[in-house]
């Protein structure tokens, strides 16, 4: 329901136009709201009128000074259509939560949608948006700057942590299209709100009823890319490639995995400038010489560190089958580390 602040702020200007005093009381006869000066504080002197929502009474609302009359109904007008527009933005969330969570039937999914005027079929992407806190509004209030149900979007949260865009897209819209609206959003919170934010988004869906799969799909790219890709902010679900696949092996196997190829020679051993010599090198698709340049060092100390790195864990990533035997390997350690903060 409207909060009372909201509902003063709606008659504050109505009453300083006017020059009247406006009351609003609940159906307990209290003031929850008042704008204006008035000697009356219970308003005896001006006619009580009913605000009704879907034609029941949920405020009454009186008006005290020079035409009375005609500003009461004006105020009861305004007062009515912010009822319609909070419930239409109540209701249309509620539809959205619970279509993505799977509480809907088929038939209530469609009888729903019309009543709300939301459309059927329309090609859409649901964008999930690590934001820390929605009781902090601030996220969501930007958010809803952005995406307006005009355009055929609609802003949401299913928890406390995550904001939700329902995304209505073109047909023409492209890969780079979507990861460009996900980097919109990110930018977006992090100068104007202030706002640290991470995005993750699933595979557009072309039927209201398919929005859960790219909602499940986005939630599984939020959470493979902050244990994989923790470096990036922006997350598809169609980019996780073997992220995705170890996320779903069993720990008991990714530690036997471990131990075969390392034995005690654990990849958590290694330093930091091994780390990131690792890192460049399987970035420049195992360039020794274009590696080398990008860590501004000579050839040949690469060369030594990459034969030192073999004599410790076995492997030479200079060689493909062993490099992508130790890529998978420190993903795999990750994502056990991941599970051990989890206390799995």
């Amino acid at each position: 329901m409207i909060t009372k602040q909201t509902i003063r702020h709606s008659i504050e200007e109505l009453a300083s136009i006017t020059g009247t005093a406006i009351t609003v009381y609940d159906l307990k006869d209290e003031i929850i709201a008042r704008a204006g000066e008035t000697g009356n504080k219970k308003g005896r002197d001006s006619e009580k009128r009913p605000v009704e929502d879907d034609e029941q009474v949920r405020y009454f609302l009186s008006v005290s000074g020079k035409n009375a009359e005609m500003v009461a109904q004006i105020a009861v007008s305004q007062l009515h259509e912010l009822l319609i527009a909070y419930q239409d933005r109540f209701d249309r969330n509620n539809f959205f939560q619970n279509l993505l969570l799977d509480n809907l039937l088929l038939v209530d999914i469609y009888n729903r949608a019309k009543k709300l005027r939301i459309e059927d079929v329309v090609r859409r992407v649901i964008y999930l948006i690590e934001v820390g806190s929605v009781e902090d509004t601030a996220a969501i209030d930007y958010l809803n700057g952005m995406f307006t149900p005009g355009s055929g979007d609609y802003v949401t949260a299913v928890d406390e942590t995550s904001a939700i865009v329902v995304k209505a897209l073109a047909e023409d819209d492209t890969e780079a299209d979507m990861e460009a609206v996900a980097e919109s959003i990110v930018a977006m919170l992090n100068t104007e709100a202030m706002i640290p934010a991470r995005v993750a988004y699933g595979t557009p869906v072309n039927e209201l009823k398919d929005l859960s799969k790219s909602y499940k799909e986005a939630m599984l790219a939020l959470e493979v890319g902050r244990i994989f890709y923790a470096e990036s902010t922006v997350n598809a679900y169609n980019t996780l490639g073997i992220g995705r696949l170890i996320y779903q092996l069993p720990a008991n196997l990714c530690r036997m995995f471990i131990n075969e190829v390392f034995g005690d020679r654990l990849p958590l051993e290694l330093d930091e400038e091994t780390r990131i010599t690792i890192d460049q090198f399987f970035e420049n698709d195992l360039n020794v010489s274009e590696t080398a340049r990008k860590l501004f060092v000579h050839r040949n100390t690469l060369v030594y560190r990459i034969d030192r790195l073999q004599k410790e864990i076995g492997l030479d990533i200079r060689d493909f089958d062993d490099a992508l035997t130790l890529k998978i390997s420190l993903m795999v350690d990750s994502y056990l580390k991941y599970l051990d903060g989890k206390g799995f």
